[in-house]
């Protein structure tokens, strides 16, 4: 009865502590990943394609950690079935929009801060960074991996809520990219399907794929794996996303003031109008 306790406390051990070996064995990759971004840049003069490489960093870490464990069982396949199809989507996505030799106002507003040596800076300042950020966030991809219990309800909600953000982020991406594609529309702000119902759809979906990928990760015993949604949800409304993106909208497209009073910033929602008007 003894060893038998044992046995399963050290198994509960291996389920939920991290292994810093192979955690620090994604870094490793997506840092490879990183540096070859930064050389290009170098070629291209522009860094917008590290926004491209963004999904790739992560996909390149779950494929680190399945490798480094040596098994593929039915959660890392989920896993890695669903980071593929986010990952590649996203970097397809976000080439086709960037597809230009400028580079993007925000990387060109860094270089103009950082002088002449923004060749060089540009190796932490933007790869190293994003490189570092991708890492933290593939946490719960780890735990997840690295889990050897069996598939239970954690997994499956996980995985609904993994297709329901890839869902959601594509279709608002679609129906933006279609919005700016017409000439009328220059200068107009987007409030009908998806963005009828917040201003960033594509950012909550890009949230629901991290909370769910924790869920899994959670129930392959990674509860502290909560760093990865926490840092990815900071970053989507605080850092990188919501914030820095209505920074100066409004000054670009004055409509965007009626359309902040409106609309919820982040999580769908009825129109503020309606709303008050219900009560």
């Amino acid at each position: 009865m003894a060893l038998n306790k044992a046995q399963a406390h050290i198994r509960l051990r291996h389920q939920t502590l991290i292994n810093w070996h192979i955690y620090s064995a994604g870094l490793l990759s997506i840092g490879v990943l990183a540096l070859t971004g930064w050389l290009l840049s170098l070629i291209r003069n522009n860094v917008t394609h590290v926004d491209s490489m963004w999904s790739l960093f992560l996909g390149m870490s779950a494929y680190t950690y399945t490798l480094c464990f040596y098994e593929l069982g039915p959660r890392t396949l989920l896993v890695l079935s669903l980071v593929t199809i986010w990952s590649i989507r996203l970097c397809v996505y976000l080439t086709w929009r960037n597809w230009n030799p400028h580079e993007d106002h925000r990387y060109a507003a860094i270089r103009r801060n950082n002088g002449p040596y923004f060749w060089f800076t540009s190796i932490y300042i933007v790869f190293g960074l994003q490189a570092v950020l991708a890492w933290v966030i593939s946490m719960s991809l780890f735990g997840a991996i690295a889990g050897k219990s069996a598939l239970n309800s954690f997994d499956i909600w996980g995985a609904l809520i993994v297709i329901v953000g890839i869902s959601w982020e594509s279709i608002a991406d679609w129906q933006l990219s279609s919005f700016k594609a017409k000439f009328n529309n220059k200068g107009k702000v987007l409030n009908s399907g998806l963005w009828r119902y917040s201003r960033h759809p594509n950012y909550f979906g890009e949230c629901c794929v991290w909370w769910g990928f924790y869920l899994i990760s959670v129930g392959a015993g990674a509860w502290w794996s909560i760093a990865s949604p926490l840092v990815m949800t900071l970053l989507l409304l605080k850092i990188s996303g919501v914030a820095l993106l209505e920074k100066d909208i409004a000054e670009r497209r004055p409509d965007y003031l009626q359309y902040i009073k409106n609309t919820n910033a982040f999580i769908p929602g009825l129109a503020k109008k309606k709303i008050n008007k219900l009560h």
